[in-house]
């Protein structure tokens, strides 16, 4: 049966940033689906757990800060979860930071920060992970790039390089592992009541304006990505390779 391609049941599962927001979202429907969920961030997401184990799955989870983390070390954190969980088979890149600032005065630190949490981070999870799944014939790679990754935005340049440069990843990865049974996509969310977005929110002409702009009418919720990123991690997927998703309630459209 066709639903049955989009169970997770018995797959082990690493998010980054699951401590809240899209993270959460994304854990949480990965493990309503069957997966146990990896947990990866530099905060606690002792929510997020209590919801994965109350689904009657497993959840571990792996301390890294990575603004701060090297190469050897994420790879470090993609072997933990091998061995706590005893495999991977599905690594969702969701963690990320934005710095907004105009372009004449964002700043050097911004720059560096960002790029590595949202970009140096993201190709060294994928490295890592793709090991493994190149090893065993088969995996699931999402990453999160974003509307940006279209457009150019307003004072955000650091956060619009890199999440161009994550839909070039993520399409380059394709190319290189999808005969190795491994798919690379990625999810580009719209306008989503985060965290991240709330400068935008707390601002009512900006709130306004993009709400205006997008034909569902409202901004998302993080759970409006959930059937996505199940949809990328299960073999419903398999033939489906460096395609960018956008779920932003008709924003491209417009």
């Amino acid at each position: 049966m066709v639903l049955d391609s989009f169970r997770l049941d018995g797959r082990v599962a690493l998010v980054t940033g699951g401590s809240r927001g899209i993270g959460r979202a994304f854990a949480t429907a990965l493990a309503q689906a069957g997966a146990d969920v990896a947990l990866l961030g530099r905060t606690s997401p002792a929510e997020t757990v209590a919801r994965i184990e109350a689904l009657g799955r497993r959840a571990y989870v792996v301390p890294a800060d990575l603004d701060k983390a090297g190469p050897d070390e994420i790879a470090g954190s993609v072997e933990s979860v091998v061995a706590g969980l005893g495999r991977l088979d599905i690594l969702v890149n969701n963690a990320g930071i934005i710095r907004r600032a105009a372009a004449v005065t964002h700043s050097p630190q911004d720059w560096d920060a960002v790029l590595r949490v949202d970009l140096d981070a993201v190709f060294h999870l994928c490295q890592a992970a793709g090991r493994v799944m190149l090893g065993q014939g088969h995996g699931k790679i999402v990453n999160v790039a974003s509307m940006l990754s279209y457009q150019g935005g307003i004072q955000v340049p650091s956060y619009t390089a890199a999440k161009h440069a994550v839909v070039g990843l993520t399409r380059a990865l394709a190319n290189e592992w999808a005969g190795g049974g491994v798919n690379v996509n990625a999810i580009a969310p719209g306008y989503i009541a985060t965290d991240n977005t709330a400068p935008l929110r707390a601002d009512p002409d900006r709130e306004r304006a993009i709400r205006e702009r997008i034909p569902a009418g409202r901004w998302g919720r993080p759970e409006d990505l959930a059937g996505a990123v199940v949809f990328l991690a299960s073999d419903a997927a398999r033939y489906v390779h460096g395609t960018v998703l956008p779920v932003d309630g008709g924003w491209l459209a417009r």
